[in-house]
């Protein structure tokens, strides 16, 4: 009796076996099958529209997310290096009174390991009058000396405001934007009169005084370009009844993340009657708005890449669809179904990663050019984009850490991948009889 003819064929199994499910994973083999999968043809033309839509999404999502990121940490930066460029990091006061043995304590807490700079400053309000105008401002008295030491202010100090500063009687430096507002120019007077003055049998009057602008200054934040005037020390004592004593001393430090391990120190150095703050108390409720608004806008940009991972999802579950008798026919052939997984795997991932890369490269580019960029907003539209009066700040700041792009990239490449992961496994799931049975 003769074998069936199927014995013949189960004899060739092993090679065909051989030829599909022998290769190694990820070899040529299965890059050339993933690659001609993406390559769609005219009639699976809705498929490579998804797949476009996916890479799109996928790549504004990675690129919005390195945008915002690195900007909210260009603000923080920018706002924080100007916070603490013109206040202390530490200040110390008096608990009742101006703030007296002022000289020996700045001498002593300038001694201190870790301590930069210790300034004596006095501080008052006062109402600025001049061409009809009248904001409020906070004066500030200083030495000379002092206000050279302070870089964010005397690097934008107006030429010859220093020299009128210091040998002009009664000279004093304003901020270049309330200058401006005040059509105020060096040379030209500005009246300054706060609320406690003189003490009178009628009581307290307020003190009216007039001085000469020695010149501006402009550290490019509004607020303080605005607000500031500085005083020579010995006028604003006498201007603000302070005798010899001053409001407070203004300590920096050349670590601003430091401050618990040095204020224990200062602690030491100051006497009993005083008050120490940190800079984090004077600017909790800032920095911390700044955190929470950093974090809610990374969680809410992030939905934008898992958005565009489920479109990958439908795309790839319809490539599956589409390619079920090929996927049939490659079993039959001897693929493992372990081939079948990888190779849709790796379709899928390829959109994931190509538009990780386009985003990445976009969200770079775009921070390196962000104020180009917005310039060239402004003029095309007429708009003023990023106002200093609103933000702060004259230009938009963007600062790229390596360790958060890093981290965006990574979160992108792992839904990316993540969201082929099932249609993949519904190809290597597929029964070839079942799949060739209507064909």
């Amino acid at each position: 009796m003769n074998r069936p003819d199927f014995q013949g064929q189960t004899r060739d199994l092993p090679r065909a076996k051989r030829a599909g499910g022998g290769t190694r994973p990820f070899s040529g083999f299965e890059f050339m099958l993933a690659g001609r999968y993406l390559r769609a043809r005219r009639s699976e033309g809705f498929i490579s529209v998804i797949a476009g839509f996916s890479l799109a999404g996928i790549a504004l999502g990675v690129a919005t997310l390195i945008i915002v990121m690195s900007v909210m940490n260009g603000f923080r930066e920018e706002l924080m290096g100007k916070i603490l460029g013109f206040n202390g990091h530490f200040m110390v006061q008096s608990l009742g009174g101006p703030l007296e043995q002022w000289e020996t304590l700045t001498t002593k807490l300038a001694r201190l390991p870790g301590i930069t700079r210790a300034t004596p400053i006095i501080d008052g309000q006062a109402l600025a009058t001049a061409s009809g105008a009248s904001p409020g401002v906070l004066v500030r008295g200083v030495r000379a000396a002092d206000l050279m030491n302070l870089k964010l202010v005397a690097d934008s100090l107006s030429p010859g405001a220093m020299r009128r500063f210091q040998t002009q009687d009664g000279g004093v430096i304003v901020g270049e934007r309330l200058a401006n507002s005040m059509g105020l120019l060096p040379g030209m007077d500005i009246t300054l009169l706060a609320p406690r003055g003189d003490v009178t049998p009628f009581g307290v009057t307020p003190r009216v005084k007039k001085y000469k602008i020695a010149g501006t200054f402009k550290v490019g934040m509004s607020d303080y370009d605005s607000l500031f005037v500085y005083m020579p020390m010995a006028e604003a004592q006498a201007y603000f009844n302070k005798g010899t004593g001053v409001s407070a001393v203004e300590v920096m430090v050349d670590d601003p993340d430091r401050v618990d391990e040095l204020r224990k120190a200062i602690e030491a150095a100051v006497p009993e009657n005083t008050r120490i703050i940190d800079w984090r108390e004077q600017n909790v409720t800032f920095f911390s708005a700044l955190q929470v608004e950093r974090t809610v806008m990374f969680l809410i940009l992030s939905l934008m890449i898992v958005v565009a991972s489920f479109n990958i999802i439908s795309g790839m579950i319809m490539m599956v669809k589409d390619k079920t008798r090929d996927i049939a026919i490659l079993r039959t052939m001897g693929a493992t179904s372990g081939t079948v997984l990888r190779v849709f795997l790796m379709s899928g991932s390829a959109i994931g990663v190509v538009g990780t890369f386009i985003g990445f490269v976009l969200g770079v580019l775009f921070c390196w050019n962000i104020e180009t960029i917005r310039q060239g907003l402004i003029y095309a539209t007429g708009a003023d984009l990023f106002p200093e009066t609103i933000y702060f700040l004259s230009k938009l700041p963007a600062k790229m850490e390596v360790d958060e792009v890093a981290a965006v990239v990574v979160m992108a490449l792992v839904v990316t991948i993540l969201a082929t992961v099932y249609p993949a496994w519904r190809a290597a799931k597929l029964d070839p009889v079942e799949a060739l049975r209507y064909e």
